[in-house]
């Protein structure tokens, strides 16, 4: 696949941009289509790009095709407008006649039909863990500061509510304090969560957040991504520390994470679920 165009369909975020910084590394050239609203064009300067409002698919799809580009990346953040907002154009009415009521249904229903309209097309959709490989991260504790055993017991908690959310295709993510749920993930995102929890901390330790993978969820295109952003986020909410799924997240920014992680005295732990156990602290080793 080297030197082979690539299609990067840009939400918000700083993921995008890595992609983009990959592709060049890797001798691969690539078009941007930027979603309005979503992506900056002032961070694509200099690069071939193109804005395109989510509604207008169909003329961002074709201009993809014209580049030569066979392969597709869809990466960053989006919020799912209402389809009244969205103002179709053709093509984009016929693909959300395509994917029907599964644009109702939860974010991997609508991703697995999205997808299914970009086979269609021609294309392949791939995941920007081809080309950020390097943002995964296997298990194991990332700073100075470690979970003691109530965090241990709110990261345990936090696996079972997170993983049930995902089966209904709810969220990635929870934040629990001394064993109460203080926030479940939703359509809001993980910075609001957050930010909601400022409110809601209870006295004595902090609690965690905990982000997985859905159960089932394609990990080749969809992944849950933290970043310095996060850190922020959980520091101003009073948190003890945050626990990711080990090689199951992405993270943007390893190293400002790390630093500003431990000058906070934040912990960041990497957990495979299904072989955690909140009974000891020594499984942060």
């Amino acid at each position: 696949m080297s030197g082979e165009p690539v299609g990067i369909i840009a939400g918000g975020g700083a993921m995008p941009l890595r992609v983009a910084a990959a592709c060049r590394a890797m001798g691969r050239p690539f078009v941007a289509v930027l979603l309005e609203g979503f992506a900056d064009p002032a961070d694509w300067a200099g690069e071939r790009f193109m804005v395109f409002r989510l509604g207008a698919a169909g003329g961002a799809l074709d201009w993809i095709r014209a580049s030569g580009a066979r392969q597709i990346v869809l990466v960053g953040h989006v919020r799912r407008p209402s389809i009244l907002s969205l103002r179709p154009d053709a093509k984009g009415a016929a693909y959300i006649a395509r994917i029907g009521m599964r644009a109702f249904g939860g974010d991997d229903s609508l991703l697995s039909a999205v997808r299914q309209v970009i086979r269609e097309e021609g294309f392949e959709p791939v995941g920007p863990t081809r080309f950020l490989q390097e943002a995964q991260c296997p298990p194991g504790l990332l700073t100075r500061a470690a979970p003691d055993g109530t965090a241990m017991a709110d990261i345990a908690r936090g696996v079972a509510v997170v993983q049930s959310l995902g089966r209904a295709d709810v969220g990635q993510g929870a934040v629990v304090q001394q064993g109460l749920v203080l926030a479940v993930e939703a359509i809001e995102g993980t910075d609001a969560m957050l930010a909601r929890v400022r409110d809601l901390r209870r006295e004595g330790p902090g609690g965690v957040l905990v982000k997985l993978v859905k159960p089932g969820q394609d990990r080749e295109v969809d992944m849950p991504a933290l970043g310095p952003r996060t850190v922020e986020g959980a520091i101003s909410a009073g948190l003890a520390g945050i626990a990711f799924e080990a090689d199951g997240a992405l993270l943007v920014d390893r190293e400002t994470m790390v630093a500003r992680a431990d000058a906070a005295g934040l912990f960041l732990l990497a957990i495979r679920p299904g072989e955690f156990s909140g009974a000891t602290a020594g499984a942060t080793t």
